[in-house]
């Protein structure tokens, strides 16, 4: 017979009873705040349809300045995410919000090179530890059976903020074109910019610390979480101590593997706008529109594989066959540049395959880290991973300047992804499918 709770259900239902709460609490807000904050980021993709004839910047200088945020972001990445263990998510994601929206805000007084390049850097150094806190804070709330789905959920905001942020900066850059004397990316970068300042404020009123604090759990619905995390059968072989996170080849691996589907991922978010002007669109608003199809895309299948990486407890495969999907897509792209239609065909399969295994891959590492350790390990592989931040909009301007091709970068793209994929099949099963 099964066993029951007191609240009269049998155990595994009132356990899933209780995660959809836990999910429906913090998941949609904790979504709400990676749109913002990726729309922040990657804004500057649609400003550099005006800003960059306008205050002369090419195509490498613009690669350049876009990847200096990541530049930011490793540096502060790890201290941030110490901090964050130490003073509690609720404050530190607060701070983490409110920054960035200031130096977003600024970012339409931009006015040469020199300008972009440091705005760019300290928007990097102020949202440095938000997507890792936020995975560590997952680590919180969900054992690693449960992990995958809601990663997914979490980071389906990045095609969210395709999907409705393209169009809405385009808009913005056409409707607000002169007003006040400003040009339209400017009015862009402002407006874009409040909703992480003010939700930055409502964080300190609506995010818990833990289940522990959370008023909106009864004592009986803490302990079944409580129970769920002490009984997760997650292999964390690499425990408390800072130190062994950084001595940890695993970790590397992991870096190896990110960074190979970071440098597909930021060359969709930063050039999408560019790749669809490019096939002979012209209107802001219009190549918003366009933008965001891809991004519905991997919406539908980044939540699909989610659900069917839980429901399998399997996580390779479930990372090797999106990976190999992005890379077909990035090849078809190169050599259909020509063609409106084809290229969203080609780049839908590069997002839904690249932008897919990013939520997977973070049930990799956090089924061997635990304590300190996780906290430091998963701020590495995220701040070495997005290096690639770094590296792909630069590579993608300096071959485009170069060559005046936009096919050999997205051959690059390809290749990195064929090699993330390979990455995985190194890993052993009985680290990664729990």
């Amino acid at each position: 017979m099964p066993t029951t709770t007191a609240a009269g259900l049998p155990g595994l239902a009132r356990e899933n009873a209780v995660f959809r709460k836990v999910t429906a609490r913090i998941v949609p807000f904790l979504m709400l705040c990676y749109v913002v904050s990726y729309l922040d980021r990657v804004n500057v993709g649609f400003a550099k349809l005006q800003m960059s004839a306008q205050l002369g910047i090419s195509d490498a200088a613009y690669g350049l300045g876009a990847g200096l945020f990541f530049i930011g972001y490793f540096l502060f990445e790890v201290p941030s995410n110490l901090i964050l263990q130490r003073v509690g998510a609720r404050t530190w994601i607060a701070r983490i919000m409110i920054s960035w929206g200031l130096v977003s805000a600024a970012s339409m007084f931009v006015t040469n090179e020199a300008t972009f390049y440091v705005l760019r850097f300290l928007l990097g150094a102020a949202e440095a530890g938000f997507y890792p806190g936020v995975i560590l804070y997952c680590t919180y709330w969900f054992p690693s059976h449960r992990r995958a789905r809601v990663i997914a959920l979490f980071m389906s905001a990045i095609p969210v903020a395709g999907i409705f942020g393209n169009p809405l900066s385009g808009w913005i850059m056409d409707r607000f074109q002169g007003l006040n004397g400003w040009q339209g990316w400017q009015w862009m970068f402002l407006l874009e910019a409040i909703p992480a300042a003010a939700i930055g404020v409502i964080t300190l009123f609506y995010l818990d610390n833990g289940p522990r604090s959370a008023k909106w759990l009864t004592d009986e619905e803490k302990a079944v979480v409580g129970r769920a995390l002490a009984d997760d059968v997650a292999d964390h072989t690499v425990h408390s101590r800072l130190g062994s996170a950084f001595r940890e080849p695993k970790v590397w691996l992991m870096c190896l593997i990110y960074f190979c589907f970071v440098l597909g991922q930021y060359a969709l978010t930063f050039w999408m706008p560019t790749f669809v002007q490019s096939t002979g669109i012209e209107g802001n608003f219009e190549i918003g529109v366009l933008s965001a199809v891809p991004f519905v895309a991997a919406l539908v299948a980044m939540n699909l594989f989610g659900r069917s990486a839980d429901k399998r407890r399997e996580r390779r495969w479930h990372l090797v066959v999106p990976s190999l999907m992005g890379a077909v897509g990035f090849s078809l792209a190169a050599g259909w540049t020509g063609s409106t239609t084809l290229s969203l065909v080609a780049l839908s399969c590069a997002a839904a395959g690249v932008l897919t295994c990013a939520p997977l891959f973070w049930s990799l590492p956090t089924a061997f880290l635990s304590g300190t350790a996780a906290a430091a390990g998963l701020a590495v592989i995220n701040s070495v991973g997005n290096l690639a931040g770094f590296v792909s909009p630069y590579m993608i301007g300096a071959i485009k300047d170069a060559t005046g091709s936009a096919s050999i970068p997205m051959y690059v793209l390809a290749l990195s992804l064929v090699v993330g994929a390979a990455a995985v099949l190194t890993t052993k099963k009985h680290v990664v499918n729990h």
